[in-house]
């Protein structure tokens, strides 16, 4: 077993044991989610979980927020939560100052106690995660997603990381072959999904170095569906007001060859999602982690060490 299999089968004992946030308060001001990579992937579903609980949100790439934040949000009336595992992220701290310096609150969200973002904020969320976690980022990636959802109001986390777990351990039993012989795979997923749908295309993108993309269902329509074969997998993650539509979609998509893991509803394999309403997000991230980490194995690549990548992405000043 690789360390980054570890790091993914074993997070579990850190949901259980990390102490979440409370709700946010105030529903009358913009929360702004920032965040890089990873990060600015659990940015969107924070974000969205926030305006489905009655508090307004953006998420945006910390770089973008750095350089042109006004192209995104005015100035007044902003709190500000910053996402990063390491905390030294450069784009991300130097976000979360900048906003500091605009008089605006700002919240970091880490995995690393007593980083650089934990200095740079007026408050900051620290969680232990797995010691064995590497360059790919696995159990800070639900935990943080787990903190952001408690943020926005979301409570069950008592039985979260048992629905993880057994989403994980059913779609571990699932035959790899199915998916090690395509090539292009597509992620699909709207509103809270949108962003945990991007997530799991960089997971396969950064272990199995395989060409991935992700989209809001609706949207694969009007013309990436121009590249649907008999190389394409597609992983749908069901929403559960919008899963009879989808279902439509899959249909479509089986027909045109591909390959469909419906993950809450049908598909050539499918796997069923028991989390009511924002939490399904974290339910399903586990299991989009080790698909990555299975696939690459499938084609012999070591997930230690994915080629370009370091763990943290520290810029000359």
């Amino acid at each position: 077993m690789t360390a980054t299999l570890r790091s993914i089968t074993g997070q579990f004992p850190f949901w259980r044991a990390a102490r979440m946030p409370t709700v946010l308060q105030d529903p009358t001001r913009t929360r702004v989610v920032l965040g890089c990579g990873t990060s600015y992937n659990l940015a969107l579903s924070i974000a969205a979980a926030m305006n489905l609980q009655g508090f307004p949100a953006i998420a945006v790439p910390a770089g973008e927020w750095l350089v042109r934040h006004r192209a995104y949000c005015a100035d007044s009336g902003i709190d500000v939560i910053a996402l990063s595992r390491s905390g030294e992220t450069t784009e991300t701290v130097a976000a979360a100052l900048a906003s500091r310096a605009r008089g605006q609150w700002v919240t970091g969200i880490t995995c690393a106690p007593g980083s650089a973002l934990s200095r740079a904020c007026d408050a900051c969320l620290e969680f232990d995660t797995h010691p064995e976690e590497g360059i790919v980022m696995t159990a800070s990636a639900s935990l943080m997603l787990l903190a952001g959802y408690a943020m926005a109001g979301e409570t069950g986390f008592a039985t979260a990381a048992a629905r993880a777990e057994a989403l994980m351990a059913a779609f571990a039993a699932l035959p790899i072959a199915a998916f090690a012989e395509r090539s292009h795979f597509v992620f699909l997923g709207g509103g809270t999904l949108f962003g945990v749908a991007l997530e799991g295309a960089l997971k396969l993108q950064e272990m199995a170095l395989c060409y991935t993309q992700g989209f809001h269902p609706g949207e694969y329509r009007h013309g990436p569906v121009s590249l649907v074969d008999q190389r394409t997998a597609v992983v749908m993650l069901y929403s559960h007001d919008t899963a009879a539509d989808e279902a439509v979609l899959v249909d479509e998509l089986m027909a045109k060859g591909a390959f469909v893991l419906g993950i809450g509803g049908p598909g050539t394999l499918s796997l069923p999602t028991t989390s009511p309403g924002i939490a399904v997000g974290a339910e399903v991230l586990p299991l989009l982690q080790l698909l990555g980490e299975r696939y690459a194995t499938a084609k012999g690549l070591d997930t230690t060490a994915p080629r370009h990548l370091t763990k943290v992405v520290v810029l000359a000043s």
